[in-house]
């Protein structure tokens, strides 16, 4: 009998993977000095170059130093960054935050170990960490599968540390990798200071999962607020029109303190809202890292 791992799989491989095939070729084409595909130019000597990629007959005519340049497609390393805590449980059952993050776990580990690339992950949940050391087959993504299972019920009692989960993802990433960090970025630590560190080493990008209770307040009189990550609650009047206008600004500052940070440490976010098509988002996450490749 399949695992619910297996069946998981069996779908996204029926209703995502397929439909991805060949519409993300190329999607993971890096630019690098050295023997390579295809020949895309010349540049300049730089310091620090490898003095054995010099075409001298174009050193020799334009009297500089000049390096030839190919773009190649070269096997990554890939590292998942999961975010399993508990404000991760938002959304309604069967698609909440972490229904989608498992998801696209499987999704993007199966499509780059399509490509021959090696697949690890990191499943964190408020200091307890999982690691699944990198691998290539469909059986590893079913491990990573198992242990999103075994993750599965988020603890709460304290906020992620985000900086902390990033820099575990620093530490287990000893070469330069691929590293996709799938969270909803709500949690405390200084993270930006850490991204910055794992962004100055390795190719970074980041996946917002995102859901409608993150964001609005149901206007629903008086109701329960319970902080999914301390488990503290609270009752509120929804409908206080002060208490809505507070809520939006919350919202809009920590949106706004987000993208900030990201764009100081350089690394692209993409939120992926928990009723979007799976699909369809990666198409465009890709589309838009595309966009801004030099």
């Amino acid at each position: 009998m399949a695992t619910a791992p297996e069946k998981l799989l069996l779908r996204l491989e029926w209703k995502v993977v397929r439909r991805l095939d060949g519409r993300l070729q190329g999607a993971h084409r890096t630019a690098h000095r050295g023997s390579g595909i295809d020949f895309t130019g010349l540049r300049p000597y730089g310091e620090g170059d490898d003095a054995r990629h010099i075409d001298w007959n174009v050193t020799a005519r334009l009297d500089e130093p000049h390096l030839r340049v190919f773009t190649e497609d070269r096997e990554l390393t890939v590292w998942l960054v999961l975010d399993r805590s508990a404000s991760m449980a938002a959304g309604r059952p069967g698609r909440g935050k972490h229904d989608v993050l498992a998801e696209l776990a499987l999704v993007l580990a199966r499509l780059f170990g399509r490509g021959g690339n090696r697949v690890g992950a990191l499943l964190f949940d408020t200091g307890v960490l999982r690691v699944v050391p990198p691998g290539t087959s469909r059986r590893h993504t079913l491990r990573i599968g198992a242990e999103l299972a075994r993750t599965g019920q988020a603890r709460g009692g304290a906020t992620t540390d985000l900086a902390e989960m990033l820099d575990a993802a620093g530490r287990l990433a000893r070469r330069r990798a691929l590293i996709v960090v799938l969270s909803d970025f709500i949690g405390d630590g200084d993270w930006e200071r850490s991204l910055q560190r794992l962004a100055r080493r390795h190719e970074v990008v980041a996946l917002r999962i995102a859901d409608t209770a993150d964001d609005v307040l149901p206007e629903a009189g008086l109701i329960v607020v319970e902080d999914a990550e301390t488990g503290e609650q609270l009752v509120v009047d929804s409908a206080d029109p002060l208490l809505r206008v507070r809520f939006r600004q919350a919202v809009d500052d920590r949106d706004a303190r987000l993208a900030a940070g990201m764009r100081r440490a350089g690394v692209p976010v993409h939120r992926v809202d928990t009723d979007r098509d799976l699909a369809e988002a990666l198409v465009e996450v890709v589309a838009r890292t595309r966009d801004r490749s030099p």
